[in-house]
């Protein structure tokens, strides 16, 4: 690896930390093996290290765009791990729910449905935590 690209897999670990959490990263290194590694870097640095690490939007920004597509695109898991990440960007419920309405018409009813459901499950985990270490 050369010098630029360990500056960029750090910058990568510290955004993808930074707006995934510690223990999501730290479970997805755990699990990565032989074969998944370079998959792994490849994310660290491009979409991590280089996309969400450019100054021009916002986290918050970075965020809903992501979800949006992700919606568009039915991917369900990665739905769930970018609404979960909202604790982490500054995007609010009220900006999920937007980026949803838009994918209803950009990219159809039954994308944004089911990814409503999604959100709706991931927000009530959310809530369900946040109610259980307030009572610890």
């Amino acid at each position: 690896m050369s010098d630029t690209e360990t500056d960029r897999h750090r910058l990568g670990m510290e955004t993808r930390r930074e707006v995934l959490g510690d223990a999501h990263v730290d479970r997805a290194i755990a699990n990565s093996t032989d074969f998944d590694q370079p998959f792994q870097t490849l994310i660290t640095e491009s979409a991590w290290g280089h996309v969400w690490s450019r100054p021009n939007f916002t986290k918050r920004e970075r965020s809903i765009i992501t979800i949006a597509l992700l919606a568009a695109l039915g991917q369900d898991e990665e739905v769930a791990m970018h609404v979960r990440a909202t604790a982490n960007t500054g995007a609010s419920r009220e900006d999920v729910r937007e980026a949803l309405l838009h994918v209803a018409i950009y990219a159809g009813v039954p994308a944004a449905n089911h990814a409503i459901k999604i959100t709706k499950r991931v927000f009530d985990q959310m809530d369900a935590e946040k109610t259980s270490r307030e009572e610890t």
